[in-house]
């Protein structure tokens, strides 16, 4: 199984090391190719840095395809572009707020997302409304940290835990959510710090539960509905560049 990880932006945020790490829960015989924007913004904090995003990772979503992937994980929270990939190709795309939220869903009745800026908050809550789990999602909280800004792993454990704390004991939820896909090999140092002050919760990361979740689709061989994701109309399409993008 081959699945192409579109890190959405121009940054080398995402290493080989990481790589390595959101892969150590996938079956042997799964191969993840990791690949970047060539052009775009530097990190996505925004709806104007999801705006930009979007093109290139629906056309990489359709080059997937060609190139006979198994299926796509754009890899952000905010999802940019995946809905207009969905329609664009039948092969399974996910980004990372609807995995991380579904098996979350299944553990506690009261979900927290903890998640970067302030500025994302609103485009979460976006999220939250179009998936119809505002009854669910009782806690949507940030740790103040720029997603550029999130490899200091110790400053980030802190203000993890510090808003998880709020999330279980002012807002009641049972499970918390990483609300940023670069928030990696955190989970288990955050568990283990809110379980020392009385809090026995799991911490869900985003970036596996997706690729997880993209193995589930094609070992079962499902994928978006025709149905909710209808194939885009045939007609005249051009991209500033010039390129011609009218089939699909």
């Amino acid at each position: 199984m081959r699945i192409l990880n579109i890190v959405p932006i121009i940054s080398d945020i995402w290493t080989k090391e990481t790589d390595e790490y959101v892969s150590k829960y996938l079956l042997p015989d799964t191969e993840i190719v990791t690949r970047k924007l060539s052009y775009g913004p530097a990190s996505i904090e925004s709806e104007y840095d999801e705006m930009l995003a979007s093109p290139e990772v629906v056309f990489m979503c359709r080059q997937a395809q060609t190139e006979g992937f198994d299926a796509v994980f754009v890899n952000c929270f905010g999802e940019p572009g995946v809905r207009a990939a969905r329609e664009c190709v039948d092969i399974p795309v996910f980004g990372g707020f609807e995995p991380a939220v579904n098996y979350a869903l299944g553990i506690s009745e009261k979900v927290g997302i903890v998640t970067v800026l302030p500025e994302v908050v609103s485009m979460i809550e976006g999220l939250i409304a179009v998936k119809g789990l505002k009854e669910r999602i009782k806690s949507l909280r940030y740790v103040n940290i720029p997603v550029l800004d999130l490899g200091d792993i110790s400053d980030l454990i802190k203000a993890l835990i510090a808003e998880s704390k709020k999330a279980i004991t002012e807002d009641g939820v049972g499970v918390i959510v990483l609300g940023c896909t670069a928030m990696v090999d955190v989970t288990d140092s955050v568990e283990k710090g809110l379980k020392a002050e009385g809090y026995d919760i799991k911490v869900i990361e985003a970036a596996q539960a997706a690729l997880i979740m993209l193995e589930t689709y094609v070992r079962m061989g499902w994928r978006q509905s025709r149905l909710t994701y209808m194939s885009p109309p045939n007609k005249q399409r051009v991209w500033p560049s010039g390129t011609n993008i009218t089939e699909i």
